[in-house]
């Protein structure tokens, strides 16, 4: 049995989102300051204001002392959360739960992640002790394999899917393009991306989500609170989080052309905020693009397109800004790279951003003004060994 959700009891009324780069320059403490600093003037509140804290971290530190020393806050509650790449989504959603109990009444969800230091081309995550079965392959491997599974299950030629990659990835480049606080920000064509070489699989390094520093953040209250502090509040309609038995690394069943768990948590979302038809009811959606065919087959699971048809929508522009259904208008994290705390809220943003009509006119959904729900998909782990969360947004209260 799913959630029963907390549909329009929380309100998320401030948020803020550093640049996402290789900030040689700033270390986590300026992180942190930033993207708070956004949110407190966004909500026209103090730290002193906010009741309860939930920070969103993978390696960036151990404890709630993370945040507390950098914002000096006294006397605070600090709860540091983790939950692979998904882990900005889970402080959100924490925070929010914790509102919505009416333990707090006012709670601040930060994520963030430095990376950009170390070295190392990514994570340089610790290993954990386990059983000799674990996966030995990079995640660019694990996540390639989904390519020519879904090319051999619907009988499309491999250079047509080498084609629809390439357009996922241009789509994202020229979304971020236009964002000044994307990482990258040139516009790829289809045609230079095709042609550059294989470095996992059949993928490119262009096919990859960059590896970059940056830090998002949200305060949530009451919504029937939510007026006090902006007259644009964003309402939650549904947040879900579903965690895998990572079965599909011995399923010989399990053929890589979907993922289970955004299936399952996509569907609770779709019952908590009482989404029947998410193609034609959302306004945008923000996912998980770590690696081009994750987008691809995300279309499929969370309901966007039939199976086996979301690749001639790629082609057709329907996840284009202009298109029916705007998919990753800031950039995704093809654009912005992935501090691996950050993303989550990052993801929250564009849709605070866009809902609200504070996104520029260059990049402006094109649903805007006559839809107001958004989606957020936000993952961790890999094909078959995966965490999944979506959330709902919108700018009416039911």
């Amino acid at each position: 049995m799913g959630s029963h959700g907390i549909k329009d009891r929380v309100a998320i009324v401030g948020m803020g989102c550093t640049r996402f780069a290789e900030h040689w320059d700033q270390g986590v403490d300026e992180l942190l300051l930033a993207a708070t600093t956004e949110t407190f003037a966004s909500a026209g509140v103090t730290k002193e204001q906010v009741d309860a804290y939930w920070l969103g971290t993978a390696q960036s530190g151990m404890s709630g002392l993370t945040l507390s020393k950098p914002l000096r806050l006294q006397g605070k509650p600090v709860s540091r959360v983790e939950n692979f790449c998904a882990t900005g989504s889970e402080a959100l959603r924490q925070a929010a739960y914790a509102v919505a109990s009416g333990a707090y009444d006012i709670a601040m969800a930060v994520g963030v992640e430095k990376v950009k230091d170390a070295g190392y081309q990514g994570l340089n995550a610790v290993p954990i002790p386990g059983d000799g079965t674990q996966r030995t392959l990079t995640a660019a491997a694990m996540f390639s394999m989904v390519a020519p599974a879904y090319a051999a299950k619907y009988g499309v030629a491999g250079t047509q899917v080498r084609t629809v990659l390439s357009r996922i990835a241009s789509k994202n480049h020229a979304n971020g393009a236009r964002n000044p606080r994307a990482q990258f920000r040139k516009e790829m064509s289809v045609e230079r991306l095709s042609a550059m070489p294989a470095v996992a699989g059949e993928l490119s390094v262009f096919d990859c989500a960059g590896v970059a520093d940056g830090s998002a953040a949200a305060i949530v209250v009451r919504a029937e609170d939510a007026h006090r502090y902006t007259d644009r509040p964003l309402f939650i309609k549904a947040l879900s989080l579903v965690a895998g038995d990572g079965g599909g690394l011995t399923d010989p069943d399990y053929d890589y052309t979907t993922f289970p768990e955004v299936v399952a948590s996509a569907a609770d979302a779709y019952a908590q905020a009482g989404i029947t038809s998410p193609r034609d009811e959302l306004a945008m959606a923000e996912v998980h693009d770590c690696f081009t065919p994750t987008e691809l087959v995300l279309m499929e699971d969370l309901g966007f397109a039939g199976r086996g048809t979301a690749w001639k929508e790629v082609l057709a522009g329907g996840y284009d800004l202009e298109g029916a259904l705007p998919v990753n208008p800031d950039g995704g994290l093809k654009s912005f790279g992935h501090p691996v705390g950050a993303s989550g809220l990052r993801m929250m943003f564009e849709a605070w951003l866009q809902l609200r009509g504070e996104a520029p006119a260059e990049r402006r959904i094109s649903t805007y003004g006559s839809r107001s729900l958004a989606l957020i998909h936000n993952l961790g782990g890999y094909p078959g060994e995966m965490v999944s969360f979506v959330s709902i947004v919108g700018t009416e209260r039911g």
